[in-house]
């Protein structure tokens, strides 16, 4: 089988993404029907920015279908710190591991990693442009939640500029059938321009843009929050200005469907406050559980291994 990589969503087909989320529910059911699938084989975590649940979550993945693990969660712990190219580190790398998950603060440089890379390479996600494996964790999330992955209203709130998260989702839902969006920013950190264009417009999907979340509580399935990202900002006063714009309360939910699912790829900031987290309706904790499942499905497809 020819190596196959995970660099942007699209990647996948919605066939696939399918069969990964029902390989995703059948590991949830049956965990241990998978604890072996993965002995022998080895998972470097290439993390040139910081994580704690995307990481540890591939880690976990790996680990919970009986292989191992390798790798660094800091660029000044590799050898880029003396110099090294990424696409070097990678292919060295690659020399010692039967997968790759990587993530780094600029855009493509998973991609271009791959081209040098002998072992399937996973974007864990690269600076604002891409995030593909949270996308594949949303969806299962929404489909454990929903029952579907078609015919509802989603609003992403907060940093739509810059949110990674936010530009893959939207991506992977534009193929779905029924999806209305709402895009709830401040002027500053709308939605780039490239995907309203060439994944809404072209595509002829209905969207709407606000600046109150008030406004479009009522309507919403699915509300996706973001936080305000301070590491993409060139300029720390408009990272302070913005950063507390939208801040979700249970008084702002009142409004809301009895049936919401909220949902929030982390780490918060003060974008959600804690006293949400007992409203049946978040499920962004469930969200990170899914996440080491659908990793699983992922690892095993692009190892082109079976239970």
């Amino acid at each position: 089988m020819a190596k196959r990589n995970l660099i942007d969503i699209t990647d996948l087909t919605t066939g696939e993404i399918d069969e990964l989320i029902a390989t995703a529910e059948d590991i949830i059911d049956s965990p241990a029907k998978y604890a072996h699938v993965c002995d022998g084989k080895q998972l470097a975590t290439l993390f040139f920015e910081p994580s704690t649940r995307t990481r540890l979550s591939f880690e976990s993945a790996m680990l919970g279908l009986g292989g191992q693990t390798l790798g660094f969660s800091a660029a000044n712990s590799s050898s880029t710190a003396k110099g090294e190219t990424v696409v070097d580190t990678v292919h060295t790398v690659s020399c010692y591991a039967d997968i790759i998950a990587m993530r780094h603060p600029k855009e493509g440089a998973p991609f271009a990693a791959a081209q040098r890379s002998e072992v399937p390479i996973i974007n864990a996600g690269d600076g604002g442009h891409n995030h593909p494996t949270q996308t594949l964790t949303d969806l299962l999330t929404i489909h454990r939640e929903k029952g579907k992955l078609c015919d509802f209203t989603i609003g992403f709130c907060g940093d739509l500029k810059f949110g990674r998260t936010v530009h893959s989702l939207t991506s992977a839902l534009s193929r779905e059938t029924g999806i209305h969006f709402v895009f709830i920013s401040p002027e500053e950190l709308k939605l780039p321009d490239y995907l309203k264009e060439n994944v809404l417009n072209k595509n002829g999907i209905p969207f709407e843009e606000t600046a109150s979340l008030e406004a479009v509580m009522p309507k919403l399935d699915v509300l996706y929050m973001t936080r305000v990202q301070k590491e993409r900002f060139f300029n720390e006063a408009d990272y302070i200005r913005l950063k507390d714009t939208y801040v979700l309360t249970p008084e702002k939910l009142v409004p809301a469907k009895k049936d919401l699912t909220i949902l929030h790829p982390l780490p918060r900031v003060n974008e959600i406050s804690v006293a949400v987290d007992d409203d049946p309706r978040a499920a962004y904790f469930r969200q990170v559980r899914n996440g080491k499942f659908i990793r699983m499905a992922l690892i095993m497809k692009l190892l082109d291994l079976k239970a």
